[in-house]
């Protein structure tokens, strides 16, 4: 009843299942972890110890010694807990699995102690260095480059919550030709995807919308706005991106990682009493606080936005394990909201999503994440068009500049 291509495609529906399930609950037990460590850190020992949690002495203290154990789990874990992220994309080649408990340890901590970084990157080395290992063992007809991509769709599907982000990251990298359609590439991937976002779905809902006023018809002007605004996130990601590779060479001329991520750490605490603890942590829950809160001005809102900018930089050229995504997204909306303040003839929903759109596509050069980022975090249908003509601008601005990574020859 099935046609050949139709039984090829069922081959994998099976695998593609197990691993989106496994890629989600991996994701839910390292956050669910990381959650109740940052729990004790920052309030129940505090608490404890008469403290504030906004004090700047306890913050620099933290930071300090969440850099000093990173290192040290770094230094001593086989395999130094897997490739430094500031070398790699987001989706790399396999991890040995001798190097897996380290890295997800050295997540663990830095998600917990502060670090301005996101789980996405070592999620996504866990999940593919462990699809690779065992999948290649059960199914050894099937490549491990089949394999990678199965595991990166699940955990980008249990990221996100949706299978639409891997369909469209996907669909611009499997091509397609007369014998083997796109969407026979992409069965398996998007199960996949569909299996680890369900999975999470089942435990927690990622929180990305803001509540920001509708947006009501689109205009011409709201158009030169959009792509003004998407200008300057990328002229402020751009000052990243010319910064870390040289603060990575800088950083590891100390050679030793317990001095790198210790001097990082201590480097993160000063930025976080000048920012303040909405700075600190991956930035997802914390985006919600700027979007809801009604006491911030013009001056927190770029302070907020340069502080966080400043920490992605230095948490990245240290090598704390972790990704720069969700940090990004945190610094398009403080300056999305910034920017709507500074001039507020022009709606929230357009500078927040376009200085999504801008600084996402800084940090990934992908454009269809960089537009889902921006769509999901302002869940308006209206603005849409909008963000597909700025991307235009946004990509002739981008095209043929360095990427956010740092140099292979730094060390």
């Amino acid at each position: 009843m099935l046609h050949p291509r139709a039984r090829t495609m069922l081959l994998l529906a099976i695998p593609a299942l197990i691993i989106g399930v496994a890629s989600s609950l991996v994701l839910i037990v390292v956050m669910k972890v990381a959650s109740v460590l940052q729990a004790m850190l920052w309030t129940a020992l505090p608490a404890q110890l008469g403290i504030s949690v906004d004090s700047p002495g306890w913050i620099m203290l933290m930071l300090t010694l969440t850099g000093v154990a990173v290192g040290l789990v770094i230094r001593f874990s086989p395999g130094h807990a897997g490739p430094d992220p500031a070398l790699e994309p987001l989706i790399g080649a396999p991890v040995p699995p001798s190097a897996l408990p380290g890295l997800i340890i050295a997540l663990i901590l830095g998600l917990a102690g502060g670090v301005s970084l996101g789980p996405e990157h070592p999620i996504m080395a866990v999940n593919i260095g462990m699809a690779v290992f065992f999948g290649s063992r059960i199914l050894p007809r099937v490549g491990a480059l089949d394999w990678t991509i199965l595991a990166s769709a699940g955990t980008i599907g249990a990221l996100f919550g949706t299978p639409v982000a891997a369909a469209l990251i996907f669909s611009q990298t499997l091509t397609s030709n007369n014998d083997v359609p796109l969407w026979d590439k992409l069965f398996a991937p998007l199960m996949a995807a569909a299996a680890g976002a369900l999975t999470t779905s089942l435990f927690f809902h990622p929180h990305f919308s803001l509540s920001l006023p509708h947006y009501g018809q689109m205009h011409i002007a709201d158009i030169f706005s959009g792509a003004i605004v998407v200008a300057i996130a990328i002229a402020l990601g751009m000052i990243a991106v010319w910064c870390l590779p040289r603060l990575h060479r800088l950083m590891h001329r100390l050679k030793h990682p317990v001095l790198i991520l210790g001097a990082g750490g201590l480097m993160l605490g000063v930025l976080g009493a000048i920012g303040g603890t909405v700075t600190l942590f991956k930035g997802l829950d914390e985006m919600q606080q700027l979007a809801f809160s009604q006491v911030f001005s013009v001056s927190d809102y770029l302070l907020f936005a340069l502080v966080k900018l400043a920490a992605l930089v230095v948490a990245a050229a240290c090598g704390f394990r972790g990704g720069r995504i969700f940090p990004a997204v945190f610094i398009g909306v403080a300056l999305g909201l910034m920017l709507h303040e500074h001039v507020d003839a022009v709606p929230a929903a357009i500078t927040v999503s376009c200085s999504i759109l801008g600084l996402v596509l800084v940090v990934t050069r992908d454009a269809w994440l960089s537009l889902f980022m921006a769509a999901v975090v302002v869940p308006d249908s209206t603005l849409f068009p909008l963000l597909c003509i700025v991307m235009l601008p946004a990509w002739l601005l981008l095209a043929g500049k360095p990427m956010m990574m740092a140099w292979r020859n730094d060390k």
